[in-house]
């Protein structure tokens, strides 16, 4: 049994699965050296992010693309790497986010470039937040 403050070691290249919490609740865990794995995927015209993917994901626009947003849920967030294809001048219409001052963001058009975008949810709305553009 594990009590408050005891640490728990998972060796490099294992996996834990079905871990099972019971008798209290997990506050605030410390997670060192951790690497989510990067989903990656061509748009086509459409596109429906899935969380069930991960969290962190890098879409390649293979054409004029429109964004769906997963179901928002309170506390969730995720980033997305989103980059043009060898054609380059490939638009985004993101469905069902909330830019600042309701504008969205211009998107690097150059062919092979990527910006990144980070996104919270409160449980209604998608947040979008441009990280950073040009890569």
């Amino acid at each position: 049994e594990l009590a408050t403050g005891d640490t728990v070691d998972i060796p490099s290249g294992s996996t834990l699965t079905s871990p099972a919490i019971t008798g209290g609740t997990m506050t605030n865990p410390t997670v060192t050296n951790y690497t989510e794995t990067l989903y990656t995927a061509n748009t086509g015209t459409a596109i429906t992010i899935s969380l069930a993917n991960g969290t962190v994901q890098q879409l390649t626009l293979t054409g004029n693309a429109t964004i769906t947003m997963p179901t928002a849920a309170a506390g969730k967030s995720f980033v997305v790497m989103l980059k043009q294809d060898a054609t380059g001048s490939r638009s985004v219409t993101w469905s069902t986010v909330v830019w600042p001052a309701a504008t969205a963001p211009t998107i690097t058009a150059a062919a092979n470039k990527m910006d990144m975008f980070s996104f919270f949810s409160d449980g209604t709305n998608w947040y979008g937040i441009t990280v950073s553009q040009n890569y």
